[in-house]
Formats: structure tokens, C-alpha cells, sequence
């Protein structure tokens, strides 16, 4: 069953800004791209780099410790789609941002 929660204000995240949130034993990364609110694990699947401590350019995000990149949107890594971050699904009410959390069978969800 899906969870919506709320991790923060969308006065908190400017737009063309990253950050990291907390909540239970997930670390999601938000990203504002021109307004619009994405969230992807922070976790870079190369090597574990903090997504959301990367530099956001356009919708793709760098990770800080190797430069990969990621667009923000899919999750998919522009040079080698084989390579994913999972992607939450992300809806803004009254100025709070919340992130539909997975069920305890699934991991993350498609964007939307």
C-alpha cells in the first residue's frame, strides 16, 4: 500500500536546487527544475554517491563523486539507460511537497 509523506516546503527547495531528505530508512533526493518537484533515491548506483549533495544542471542531476549523471525525471543515466535510480512520485499541497512512499514489496515507483 503507498504512502504519501510529507518531506518539506516547496519555499525550501528553489528552483534549479537539490536536497536531501529523511524519512525512515530511505535518503530521497528532491530536485525543483523550473517549478516542477522530483524525488529519486539518493543513492548514485555506481558507487553511492548523495544524489541530492550533486549539482543539478537542466533536468539532470551530477553526482558528486564520480559525475555521473542522471535525469531527474526518469532516473535513467543519459549514456547508459541500463543504469537507473529508482524515481518516488511527487505531488505538492498547500506548498508542502510530498513523496508517495513504496509498499513493503516494492522499492521505488515510475515518476508521475
Amino acid at each position: 500500500m503507498e504512502q504519501w509523506m510529507t518531506v518539506g516546503r516547496v519555499t525550501d527547495l528553489p528552483p534549479g536546487t537539490a536536497r536531501t531528505v529523511e524519512t525512515g530508512d530511505l535518503a530521497i533526493a528532491l530536485f525543483n527544475v523550473e517549478g516542477n518537484i522530483y524525488a529519486l533515491d539518493n543513492t548514485c548506483p555506481h558507487a553511492g554517491g548523495p544524489l541530492g549533495e550533486g549539482t543539478l544542471i537542466e533536468d539532470q542531476v551530477e553526482c558528486p563523486w564520480h559525475g555521473w549523471r542522471y535525469n531527474v525525471r526518469t532516473g535513467e543515466r543519459p549514456e547508459n539507460p541500463d543504469f537507473k535510480v529508482p524515481c518516488f512520485r511527487v505531488q505538492v499541497k498547500d506548498g508542502a511537497i510530498q513523496v508517495c512512499l513504496p509498499g513493503p514489496d516494492t522499492k521505488g515507483s515510475e515518476s508521475g
